[in-house]
């Protein structure tokens, strides 16, 4: 029978397991930077548009603000591992792509790398934005797209941490 519950306890089904996404971005000064992020979604068709949403405190909030461009990579599950390092460490501390050896070719749209080992790749320059509580959405246009169609999307199980 449906019971009411907390919040936080019906809130924590909602992503189980969860899709889950990287997100590439310019640092401030130079050099790129990695994010794991659940909240992403497609908001238009035509054009594409992409939101994704970051909160105010992560290393990429501020990458954002200074560079208006994003690639949002949907990872295979052989990115397993660089997904749990870009959501476990700071940007501010660590070279993910180094520390990560992540193998990439520099994009079209601002030459923020095109990961290899991805399923998909859209490559986004930012339009609007809207702050959400801790977090600001970030709402980017598609320009460009990369797909490799043999490599199946990673899925994360919290339940049983893969």
């Amino acid at each position: 029978m449906l019971q009411q519950t907390d919040f936080a306890q019906a809130y924590a089904l909602v992503h189980l397991p969860a899709k889950v996404a990287l997100v590439v971005t310019e640092k401030p000064l130079e050099g790129y930077n990695l994010i794991t992020i659940e909240w992403f979604m497609r908001t238009s068709i035509q054009p594409s548009m992409i939101a994704i949403s970051i909160g105010h405190s992560r290393f990429s909030h501020d990458c954002l603000e200074a560079n208006r461009y994003f690639n949002l990579v949907l990872p295979g599950n052989n990115l397993h591992p660089l997904c749990n390092l870009a959501g476990s460490n700071t940007g501010r501390e660590m070279d993910k792509f180094a520390e990560g050896k992540v193998e990439s070719f520099p994009g079209k749209l601002h030459q923020l790398p095109v990961l290899k080992d991805a399923v998909a790749v859209f490559e986004c320059e930012v339009v609007t934005q809207v702050k959400s509580g801790d977090h600001t959405i970030y709402v980017g246009e598609a320009r460009h797209s990369w797909m490799n169609p043999e490599q199946e999307l990673y899925y994360f199980d919290k339940k049983q941490g893969k």
